[in-house]
């Protein structure tokens, strides 16, 4: 994987984001983001987690389609397919999951500010990073032939992979809530697909798809975005899963954090 492109702004934004992921990775040590239910009011204002989540995922769309059209290749087969695959994602993430979410009604809400500036940092560096490289084509890798390249293929299997096991587990934790009936009980215990492995399937999803996306891209954004969610999502999942565990009293027994029957 290349470095320096020659390109001033670009290089920059790469070294202040990687910056940034050392500071996410050393500070998910000692505290969770405060949304959801590791929420605090101590850090100022809080919102409403569909405003929260779709507010700081939209970045990743926005500044992303500028950065995209902007470059000379933007309608080259391989940068296509490259924005197909980013399109897909924050559908998902940026569109469709913030709109589902089921909230209990009257609930103090759960999103703090912080999280919200933090994100919306992050997604716009991503965006950036990730639309100007497809479409200028830094390193002039990604020709047609990139198509066919193992790393493309084995990374996209990867990807789809984690994004088949993120999305089916947000879907099993959105329905254990009756959406005619939200507040009927705001915690229950998840089962099924990933849940039978892991307490937090959705986080080792995503933790894959990055992983995907950076090799089947074979670029360092791909890198960057992968260690800022590993900092942030790593430590997460073992808080999630202490936090079930003092919760419940029936929780299962076998059931790992993050990594099927290791941890």
């Amino acid at each position: 994987m290349n470095w320096y492109t020659g390109n001033t702004v670009y290089d920059t934004v790469l070294t202040i984001a990687f910056g940034f992921a050392a500071f996410v990775l050393i500070g998910g040590l000692f505290q969770q983001s405060p949304y959801g239910r590791f929420a605090t009011a101590k850090l100022g204002l809080n919102l409403n987690p569909k405003l929260g989540w779709w507010l700081m995922e939209i970045p990743a769309t926005v500044v992303f389609a500028v950065a995209y059209l902007s470059g000379p290749h933007r309608f080259e087969p391989t940068s296509l397919v490259l924005a197909a695959i980013w399109i897909l994602h924050y559908a998902n993430r940026g569109w469709f999951f913030p709109l589902s979410i089921r909230q209990v009604p009257g609930k103090t809400s759960s999103f703090n500010i912080s999280v919200l500036g933090m994100g919306m940092f992050v997604t716009a560096m991503h965006g950036y990073l990730n639309g100007a490289l497809f479409s200028h084509d830094y390193f002039g890798q990604y020709g047609t032939e990139w198509l066919t390249d193992p790393r493309f293929i084995i990374g996209l299997v990867i990807y789809l992979t984690g994004f088949a096991l993120l999305t089916s587990s947000e879907w099993i934790v959105r329905n254990l809530r009756d959406k005619n009936n939200p507040g009927a009980t705001e915690y229950k215990i998840p089962f099924g697909l990933g849940f039978r492995f892991v307490t937090s399937p959705t986080y080792l999803g995503e933790l894959v798809a990055w992983a995907g996306f950076a090799i089947l891209t074979w670029a360092l954004p791909g890198v960057v975005i992968f260690l800022i969610t590993f900092g942030n999502l790593v430590p997460r999942a073992f808080a999630t899963h202490t936090w079930y565990r003092e919760k419940f009293s029936d929780y299962p027994s076998d059931r790992k954090a993050l990594v099927p029957f290791v941890i």
